[in-house]
């Protein structure tokens, strides 16, 4: 698989994306501490029938290291200004992790846009749904990240350590391949990359109040998947299904928070017939619109 490595100005970003593979487009969203690397196996499984576009998000990798703009909304219009820098008038859009709740933004702003949806490993701001995993509080790191500059003064000269804890318990000890795990930490090396990567965190009350309000708006249209592992579990299909017209959930077993690195065999059962399904639908529906068009044709030819 060759993967291009591109600088696109999108929502007045500069943000690096990889592109791979021709068809119908698919947009990857990562998560925290990722960069597109976490989509390699993903996209070399879809490469030969889609066109893969990963970019890493704003602040992100070798994206800017944008000031402000991390909200889940501001997200969103960052990937509906990608898209269409790169000529796509239809997308397929993945999102895991931070990456889910700009794609479910996305989508309910632009289903004319975005084909399909899957979300994966996320809650999605304070959504009903998610009671029982918040029971006892987030996760310890949420309020860490969320206090504006304490964990990017306290982590400066330890960030490999720190990242190495998340791609352990992300994958249930199982870690991910050296090449990935060296491009995550180096993304999040320095005080300005982690002041960027925690601003995801600090964002998260604006991020929660634009879903509510997109929920309370309308609904979501687009075919969804909604994948859960460990430790989310089926909690994000839970809160998506009172607000969903079109919802599939699955929980894949025995995998960490890091689906696309931990269980890419199995994210690819069923990210293949999913997309399939739509992208079949799709063809036939062209054929029977050029078949019609033919039809009126020869009517008017007679």
């Amino acid at each position: 698989m060759s993967v291009a490595l591109r600088r696109v100005t999108a929502n007045g970003i500069d943000l690096n994306v990889a592109v791979t593979g021709e068809g119908p487009a698919v947009l990857l969203l990562h998560g925290f501490p990722h960069t597109w690397e976490l989509w390699t196996d993903v996209m070399a499984g879809l490469a030969d029938r889609y066109r893969l576009i990963a970019p890493d998000l704003r602040g992100a990798g070798a994206s800017a290291r944008a000031v402000d703009g991390y909200d889940a909304g501001t997200l969103a219009a960052d990937a509906e200004a990608l898209l269409g820098a790169l000529g796509e008038t239809s997308a397929a859009v993945v999102g895991i992790d931070a990456g889910a709740p700009p794609a479910f933004l996305l989508a309910m702003r632009r289903p004319d846009l975005v084909r399909q949806l899957v979300l994966m490993e996320s809650l999605l701001g304070t959504l009903p749904g998610a009671d029982s995993f918040l029971a006892h509080g987030a996760p310890w790191w949420f309020g860490f990240h969320a206090a504006p500059g304490l964990a990017e003064s306290v982590l400066v000269g330890h960030e490999a350590e720190y990242i190495d804890w998340f791609l352990d318990a992300g994958t249930l000890g199982a870690g991910v391949r050296p090449a990935v795990r060296d491009a995550f930490v180096r993304a999040y090396t320095g005080s300005e990359a982690l002041r960027c990567a925690f601003s995801y965190y600090r964002a998260l009350p604006a991020s929660a109040r634009q879903i509510e309000q997109a929920a309370e708006a309308g609904r979501l249209t687009v075919p969804t998947m909604a994948i859960g592992a460990q430790p989310v579990g089926p909690v994000l299909e839970g809160q998506l299904r009172p607000l969903a017209d079109d919802l599939v959930g699955h929980v894949i077993e025995d995998c960490g928070h890091i689906v696309p690195q931990h269980r890419p065999d199995e994210l690819l059962a069923l990210l293949d017939p999913f997309l399939d399904a739509y992208r079949a639908e799709g063809n036939a529906q062209r054929r029977q619109g050029r078949s019609s068009a033919d039809d009126d044709g020869s009517r008017v030819g007679r």
